[in-house]
Protein backbone atom coordinates (compact mmCIF):
# COMPACT_ATOMS: atom_id res chain seq x y z
CA UNK A 1 0.00 0.00 0.00
CA UNK A 2 1.42 3.28 -1.04
CA UNK A 3 0.52 7.07 -0.15
CA UNK A 4 -0.55 8.96 -3.41
CA UNK A 5 -0.01 12.36 -2.13
CA UNK A 6 2.17 14.09 -0.16
CA UNK A 7 -0.39 15.48 2.28
CA UNK A 8 -3.13 12.45 2.44
CA UNK A 9 -6.12 11.84 5.51
CA UNK A 10 -6.93 12.60 8.03
CA UNK A 11 -6.82 9.01 8.69
CA UNK A 12 -7.60 7.04 11.93
CA UNK A 13 -4.27 6.00 13.33
CA UNK A 14 -4.81 3.00 15.95
CA UNK A 15 -2.15 4.52 17.82
CA UNK A 16 -2.46 8.27 17.36
CA UNK A 17 -6.03 9.48 16.48
CA UNK A 18 -7.11 11.82 13.89
CA UNK A 19 -3.99 11.45 11.74
CA UNK A 20 -3.04 14.39 8.64
CA UNK A 21 -0.30 12.27 7.32
CA UNK A 22 3.16 13.86 5.01
CA UNK A 23 4.37 11.94 2.91
CA UNK A 24 8.06 13.22 2.12
CA UNK A 25 9.56 10.12 -0.54
CA UNK A 26 7.91 9.55 -3.94
CA UNK A 27 4.74 8.97 -4.05
CA UNK A 28 5.13 6.04 -6.59
CA UNK A 29 7.36 3.79 -4.81
CA UNK A 30 9.12 3.07 -1.14
CA UNK A 31 12.54 4.74 -0.46
CA UNK A 32 13.41 4.04 2.98
CA UNK A 33 17.01 3.08 4.96
CA UNK A 34 15.15 -0.16 5.94
CA UNK A 35 13.12 -3.02 4.28
CA UNK A 36 11.38 -4.00 6.60
CA UNK A 37 9.86 -7.72 6.26
CA UNK A 38 6.04 -6.65 7.79
CA UNK A 39 6.34 -2.78 6.30
CA UNK A 40 2.66 -2.13 4.57
CA UNK A 41 4.19 -0.37 1.70
CA UNK A 42 5.82 -3.66 0.35
CA UNK A 43 9.77 -3.51 -0.06
CA UNK A 44 11.70 -1.08 -1.73
CA UNK A 45 11.37 -0.02 -4.98
CA UNK A 46 14.72 0.72 -7.34
CA UNK A 47 14.17 3.94 -8.68
CA UNK A 48 17.10 5.87 -10.38
CA UNK A 49 16.13 9.32 -9.56
CA UNK A 50 13.10 8.92 -7.29
CA UNK A 51 11.01 12.20 -7.13
CA UNK A 52 10.83 13.82 -3.36
CA UNK A 53 8.65 16.36 -2.83
CA UNK A 54 10.06 19.88 -2.86
CA UNK A 55 9.78 21.82 0.70
CA UNK A 56 7.63 24.28 -1.43
CA UNK A 57 5.34 21.54 -2.74
CA UNK A 58 5.01 20.46 0.93
CA UNK A 59 4.50 23.73 2.38
CA UNK A 60 1.83 23.88 -0.07
CA UNK A 61 -0.11 20.96 -0.27
CA UNK A 62 -0.35 21.53 3.91
CA UNK A 63 -1.58 24.99 3.72
CA UNK A 64 -4.09 24.12 1.43
CA UNK A 65 -5.39 20.60 3.59
CA UNK A 66 -5.35 22.89 6.67
CA UNK A 67 -7.15 25.41 5.35
CA UNK A 68 -9.78 23.08 3.99
CA UNK A 69 -10.15 21.08 7.42
CA UNK A 70 -10.88 24.31 9.11
CA UNK A 71 -13.39 25.52 6.74
CA UNK A 72 -14.56 22.30 7.15
CA UNK A 73 -14.76 22.06 10.95
CA UNK A 74 -11.88 18.95 11.06
CA UNK A 75 -9.74 18.86 14.31
CA UNK A 76 -6.65 16.69 13.45
CA UNK A 77 -5.19 15.25 16.78
CA UNK A 78 -1.78 14.81 15.08
CA UNK A 79 0.28 15.91 11.91
CA UNK A 80 2.08 12.80 11.65
CA UNK A 81 5.30 12.20 9.06
CA UNK A 82 5.61 8.51 7.84
CA UNK A 83 4.23 7.85 4.30
CA UNK A 84 6.34 5.77 1.81
CA UNK A 85 9.66 5.22 3.63
CA UNK A 86 11.50 6.97 5.79
CA UNK A 87 10.72 11.11 6.11
CA UNK A 88 14.27 12.22 7.96
CA UNK A 89 16.15 10.90 4.67
CA UNK A 90 14.61 14.27 2.89
CA UNK A 91 17.45 16.87 2.24
CA UNK A 92 15.14 19.49 3.57
CA UNK A 93 13.82 17.91 6.18
CA UNK A 94 14.96 20.57 9.27
CA UNK A 95 13.24 23.53 7.23
CA UNK A 96 9.92 21.41 6.36
CA UNK A 97 9.48 20.74 10.40
CA UNK A 98 9.99 24.29 10.68
CA UNK A 99 7.38 25.40 8.17
CA UNK A 100 4.69 22.30 9.63
CA UNK A 101 5.28 23.82 12.93
CA UNK A 102 4.22 27.32 11.76
CA UNK A 103 1.53 26.12 9.73
CA UNK A 104 0.38 23.66 12.70
CA UNK A 105 0.45 26.65 14.75
CA UNK A 106 -1.69 28.98 12.50
CA UNK A 107 -4.21 26.68 11.93
CA UNK A 108 -4.60 23.74 14.66
CA UNK A 109 -1.93 24.93 17.52
CA UNK A 110 -3.65 21.47 19.47
CA UNK A 111 -3.02 19.49 17.51
CA UNK A 112 0.26 17.53 17.86
CA UNK A 113 3.36 17.09 15.16
CA UNK A 114 4.66 13.41 15.35
CA UNK A 115 7.53 11.67 13.22
CA UNK A 116 7.76 7.96 12.84
CA UNK A 117 11.44 7.49 12.29
CA UNK A 118 13.87 4.43 12.01
CA UNK A 119 16.41 5.92 13.85
CA UNK A 120 18.75 5.44 11.10
CA UNK A 121 19.09 9.34 10.45
CA UNK A 122 20.26 9.96 13.82
CA UNK A 123 23.53 10.86 12.98
CA UNK A 124 23.09 13.86 11.03
CA UNK A 125 22.83 16.58 12.90
CA UNK A 126 19.97 18.22 11.31
CA UNK A 127 17.36 16.06 12.08
CA UNK A 128 18.08 15.92 15.34
CA UNK A 129 16.90 19.64 15.42
CA UNK A 130 14.20 19.05 13.41
CA UNK A 131 13.54 15.94 15.83
CA UNK A 132 13.66 18.07 19.30
CA UNK A 133 11.18 20.43 17.55
CA UNK A 134 8.19 18.08 17.13
CA UNK A 135 5.78 16.64 19.86
CA UNK A 136 6.59 13.22 19.65
CA UNK A 137 9.28 11.51 18.39
CA UNK A 138 8.32 8.18 17.87
CA UNK A 139 11.53 5.93 16.77
CA UNK A 140 11.82 2.73 16.20
CA UNK A 141 13.69 -0.43 18.03
CA UNK A 142 12.65 -3.89 16.75
CA UNK A 143 15.29 -5.90 19.12
CA UNK A 144 18.00 -6.04 20.84
CA UNK A 145 19.72 -8.28 18.72
CA UNK A 146 21.59 -7.78 15.78
CA UNK A 147 21.01 -10.73 13.90
CA UNK A 148 16.91 -10.23 14.25
CA UNK A 149 16.83 -6.69 14.02
CA UNK A 150 18.70 -6.94 10.64
CA UNK A 151 16.64 -9.50 9.56
CA UNK A 152 13.45 -8.17 10.66
CA UNK A 153 14.46 -4.60 9.23
CA UNK A 154 16.60 -5.62 6.41
CA UNK A 155 18.72 -1.82 6.59
CA UNK A 156 20.15 -0.98 3.27
CA UNK A 157 23.41 -0.31 5.54
CA UNK A 158 24.44 -4.01 6.48
CA UNK A 159 27.04 -2.96 8.80
CA UNK A 160 24.32 -1.22 11.23
CA UNK A 161 23.66 -2.46 14.65
CA UNK A 162 21.56 -2.06 17.89
CA UNK A 163 24.15 -0.90 19.50
CA UNK A 164 24.79 1.88 17.16
CA UNK A 165 20.70 2.73 17.32
CA UNK A 166 20.90 2.71 20.45
CA UNK A 167 23.94 5.27 20.77
CA UNK A 168 21.76 7.41 18.46
CA UNK A 169 18.57 6.87 20.49
CA UNK A 170 20.45 8.35 23.72
CA UNK A 171 21.03 11.45 22.38
CA UNK A 172 17.21 12.24 23.25
CA UNK A 173 17.87 11.17 27.04
CA UNK A 174 14.47 9.24 27.21
CA UNK A 175 12.28 12.10 25.75
CA UNK A 176 10.74 10.24 22.89
CA UNK A 177 8.65 7.19 21.95
CA UNK A 178 10.36 3.76 21.51
CA UNK A 179 8.45 1.38 18.70
CA UNK A 180 8.25 -1.93 18.73
CA UNK A 181 6.60 -4.13 15.89
CA UNK A 182 6.85 -7.97 17.50
CA UNK A 183 5.85 -11.26 15.13
CA UNK A 184 7.12 -14.44 14.47
CA UNK A 185 7.26 -16.30 11.21
CA UNK A 186 9.85 -17.37 8.70
CA UNK A 187 11.28 -15.28 6.04
CA UNK A 188 13.94 -17.41 3.63
CA UNK A 189 14.05 -20.60 5.75
CA UNK A 190 14.97 -18.62 8.43
CA UNK A 191 12.49 -18.16 11.47
CA UNK A 192 11.76 -14.76 12.26
CA UNK A 193 10.44 -14.13 16.03
CA UNK A 194 11.46 -11.36 18.94
CA UNK A 195 8.91 -13.14 20.96
CA UNK A 196 10.79 -15.73 22.44
CA UNK A 197 12.80 -15.17 25.94
CA UNK A 198 16.19 -14.51 24.40
CA UNK A 199 14.68 -11.86 22.96
CA UNK A 200 12.90 -10.25 25.62
CA UNK A 201 15.57 -10.17 28.01
CA UNK A 202 18.10 -8.12 25.41
CA UNK A 203 15.14 -5.37 24.77
CA UNK A 204 14.12 -4.98 28.11
CA UNK A 205 17.75 -4.36 28.59
CA UNK A 206 17.73 -1.63 26.13
CA UNK A 207 14.52 0.06 27.43
CA UNK A 208 15.96 0.16 30.24
CA UNK A 209 19.15 1.44 29.49
CA UNK A 210 16.97 4.10 27.05
CA UNK A 211 14.08 4.92 29.88
CA UNK A 212 11.97 6.04 27.03
CA UNK A 213 8.85 8.07 27.78
CA UNK A 214 6.82 6.07 26.23
CA UNK A 215 7.16 2.23 24.43
CA UNK A 216 4.27 1.68 21.73
CA UNK A 217 3.96 -2.17 21.07
CA UNK A 218 2.13 -3.07 18.38
CA UNK A 219 1.02 -5.87 15.85
CA UNK A 220 1.27 -6.16 12.17
CA UNK A 221 -1.73 -5.32 11.04
CA UNK A 222 -2.02 -5.02 7.15
CA UNK A 223 -0.74 -7.10 3.94
CA UNK A 224 3.04 -7.42 4.61
CA UNK A 225 5.42 -8.25 1.36
CA UNK A 226 6.35 -11.27 3.09
CA UNK A 227 2.97 -13.92 3.78
CA UNK A 228 4.95 -16.05 6.11
CA UNK A 229 4.79 -13.70 9.13
CA UNK A 230 2.52 -14.00 11.81
CA UNK A 231 0.12 -11.99 13.98
CA UNK A 232 1.08 -12.04 17.91
CA UNK A 233 -2.04 -11.82 19.73
CA UNK A 234 -2.96 -9.77 22.24
CA UNK A 235 -2.45 -12.08 25.08
CA UNK A 236 1.64 -12.53 24.39
CA UNK A 237 1.47 -8.56 23.92
CA UNK A 238 -0.01 -8.17 27.27
CA UNK A 239 2.31 -10.21 28.92
CA UNK A 240 6.03 -9.20 26.85
CA UNK A 241 4.58 -5.43 28.65
CA UNK A 242 3.73 -7.01 31.99
CA UNK A 243 6.90 -6.33 33.40
CA UNK A 244 7.89 -2.88 32.18
CA UNK A 245 4.24 -1.70 33.07
CA UNK A 246 5.04 -3.06 36.50
CA UNK A 247 8.11 -0.92 36.93
CA UNK A 248 5.88 2.10 36.06
CA UNK A 249 6.55 2.22 32.26
CA UNK A 250 4.22 3.57 29.82
CA UNK A 251 3.35 1.25 27.70
CA UNK A 252 0.70 1.16 24.59
CA UNK A 253 -0.29 -1.75 22.90
CA UNK A 254 -1.90 -2.42 19.68
CA UNK A 255 -3.08 -5.68 18.91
Amino acid sequence: MLFSETVYGPIHSRRLGISLGVNLMPNDAKLCSFNCLYCECGFNHPVLHPHLPAREEVWQALHDKLLRLQKDNITPDVITFSGNGEPTMHPDFLDIIRDTCSLRNQYFPQAKIAVLSNSTQLCRQDVVEALWLVDNRILKLDSGIDHTMRLMDQPVNTDLTVRRIVELLQQFDGDFTLQTCFLTGEYNGETVDNTTEEELQAWYKLVRELHPKQIMMYVIDRQTPVSTLQKVDCATMHRIAAPLQAEGVDVVISC
